[in-house]
């Protein structure tokens, strides 16, 4: 199974969720499914007549058929392309228009004109032409590449162009590499789909280009505000390719050495084109496979073009981010150890970076129809829990929570490591944290680090319920897993110290239970927090916190239950972007070895 198209039976507007376990996949996946050769003109890429294009595939070339004369995108499986479509131009195509209304691609008149750089979602126009700029150093295409993810601009794309080919950046950087970072404007068919539909849900993103290639858009975006003379359309677009990757190799210095592959679709123009787009600047550039490899030196750049071993040939490398999955858009790799002898630890930090000093640490920014997954994974630690951890639980709270957020396994950390939190707390904070520790054990009788670890318990969960929160009636509290009889005593010294002192103690409402102990802010929630709850049961929630059952700590915020506080101060667009956000939700699963995250912006 190709990790770059959707599985079986998947809706190919929604991207492969995230897994919180350790266990591979059962078929052995590459970091990205090779491709064909990266010779075709960019976005010529048609189907053979009478041959279905199936979703997530790339469709054959066919150099006898136009440009905009393709069969209807998205015709079910099995079904007839449509009859003479080789004569067909795009707004004669009454059943394809339908087709595309039905999947939310509302096309305009102006999608007549030939070429797909010019056929747009929103029926823009003919492209604009690029705006003039300076040179920005050759790390350009990072800076822009970067931006683009970020802003999200590179979303206005065509619909038509479903897949790129040639190889990925990791297969021409260096083997030796301890930093890795790859941004791919080109990346599988269902990441497309879904990146350009949450960008027509925001007014910021929904008109920020009048062109759909993304490569313009981030060229336009570094360099709209210099003096250098660059025409997109004849300096870049003839050799500029769409995928870009970015490494860090060990030299033996303080500061390792930088390697940049960026795709090229023919060497002698793009060596014209990024000469000027340096201007003078000291740099190298070599060539291997389809790809410019650019470095500080002329001799830096041959040395990583003749290297013999390669980055996808690094078997720990492959297999990180064969556990990532789905690499979307952008993904990155480092070996946290190689990095960390680049920054030299204090001696007083040392013990707190062990567990992680062989780790490695793997990652994607992908999108989804509904939201947009920072997704990472940290292997080859070492000591990072004792034991197995409890699930964090949060599905069993109420349905009308709001937000919460649940972790387990502190009463492990702090019982572990309280030596190095008091030397580090004490070096940050001096006296005054050292003297906050001594009242903790002299005025409120606190037996430390063990109280601590008791109110901690083996999971920790905060919640905070949407009901009341317009009469300021707050209804919050924490559910504690750990022994109830001990936790109610902690809160009994606190209490009857307050009150020693003049103090009045809080009103707290405490309800002790099997094993939890439940605390809030009146009697009713208390009681509603230590039930169990059915928020697990809600699409909502499920979407945000993938594995929920499985997951060692998780955040979840439903933004639709709160923004009636957030909007009152806003208006027009802001309001509008606002209200798309739908929940917010970050999780995964710690173990001795590994860990892992999954953080999830949803949209409505």
């Amino acid at each position: 199974m190709s990790a770059n198209n959707p599985p079986p039976g998947q809706d190919p507007e929604r991207t492969t969720a995230y897994r919180g376990g350790w266990e591979q996949p059962q078929e052995p996946q590459q970091p990205y499914p090779p491709q064909q050769s990266y010779q075709q003109p960019y976005g010529q890429q048609v189907p053979q007549p009478g041959q279905e294009a199936s979703y997530g595939q790339q469709p054959a070339y066919n150099p006898q058929a136009a440009y905009g004369q393709q069969p209807a995108y998205g015709a079910p499986h099995g079904g007839q392309p449509q009859q003479n479509w080789q004569q067909q131009s795009w707004p004669q195509q009454d059943q394809y228009a339908q087709q595309q209304q039905q999947q939310g691609w509302q096309q305009q008149d102006q999608y007549a004109q030939q070429g797909w750089q010019q056929q747009g979602p929103e029926g823009f126009g003919p492209p604009q032409p690029a705006k003039k700029g300076s040179r920005k150093g050759w790390l350009i295409a990072g800076a822009a590449a970067l931006a683009v993810v970020l802003l999200g601009g590179g979303a206005v794309w065509a619909v038509g162009a479903i897949g790129g080919g040639g190889t990925q950046p990791n297969e021409v950087l260096p083997a030796n590499a301890i930093a890795y970072a790859r941004l791919d404007l080109d990346p599988a068919a269902n990441q497309k789909v879904a990146l350009f539909q949450l960008a027509r849900k925001f007014t910021v993103t929904k008109g920020s280009f009048t062109g759909e290639d993304p490569r313009q858009a981030l060229f336009n975006l570094v360099n709209e505000s210099g003096e250098k003379k660059v025409d997109f359309a004849k300096d870049i677009d003839p050799w500029l390719g769409s995928r870009v990757g970015f490494a860090a190799v060990p030299s033996g210095k303080a500061e390792p050495d930088i390697a940049v592959a960026v795709q090229v679709k023919d060497q002698a123009q793009a060596k014209a084109g990024i000469a000027k787009l340096m201007d003078g600047d000291k740099y190298g550039i070599a060539f291997r496979e389809d790809y410019a490899l650019l470095s500080s030196t002329q001799a830096l750049a041959d040395k990583f073009a003749k290297g013999e071993a390669t980055l996808a040939e690094n078997s720990e490398f492959t297999d990180d981010m064969s556990a990532v999955g789905e690499q979307g858009v952008l993904s990155f790799w480092a070996d946290m150890g190689g990095v960390a002898k680049l920054a030299p630890i204090p001696a007083e930090q040392a013990a707190s970076i062990e567990p992680i000093k062989d780790a490695r640490f793997a990652g994607a920014l992908r999108f989804d129809s509904a939201y947009v997954e920072l997704a990472g994974q940290v292997r080859g630690a070492k000591g990072l829990t004792t034991g197995d951890l409890q699930a964090a639980g949060l599905g069993t709270l109420p349905a009308t929570t709001a937000g919460a957020l649940s972790i387990s396994g502190l009463d492990q950390m702090i019982t572990k490591q309280w030596a190095e939190i008091q030397k580090s707390a004490t070096a940050s904070g001096g006296a005054e944290v050292q003297q906050l520790f001594e009242q903790a054990k002299s005025k409120f009788g606190l037996d430390l680090p063990g109280d601590l670890a008791t109110v901690l318990g083996k999971n920790f969960t905060v919640a905070l319920d949407s009901q009341g929160l317009d009469a300021d009636q707050i209804k919050a509290g924490v559910r504690v897993a750990t022994d109830p009889a001990k936790a109610q005593a902690v809160v009994d010294k606190i209490e009857k110290a307050m009150a020693a002192s003049g103090q009045p103690a809080p009103q707290i409402a405490k309800v002790p239970g099997d094993g939890v102990f439940t605390a809030a802010t009146s009697e009713e929630y208390a009681k509603k927090l230590a039930e169990e709850g059915t928020l697990g049961d809600s699409e909502t929630f499920q979407t945000a916190i993938p594995d929920a059952d499985e997951a060692t700590f998780a955040l979840f915020v439903d933004l639709d239950k709160v923004e009636k506080l957030y909007l009152q101060g806003l208006e027009g667009d802001d309001k509008a972007n606002a209200q798309v956000l739908r929940a917010v939700g970050l999780s995964g699963k710690q173990s001795d070895t590994e860990a892992n995250f999954s953080l999830r912006v949803l949209f409505n």
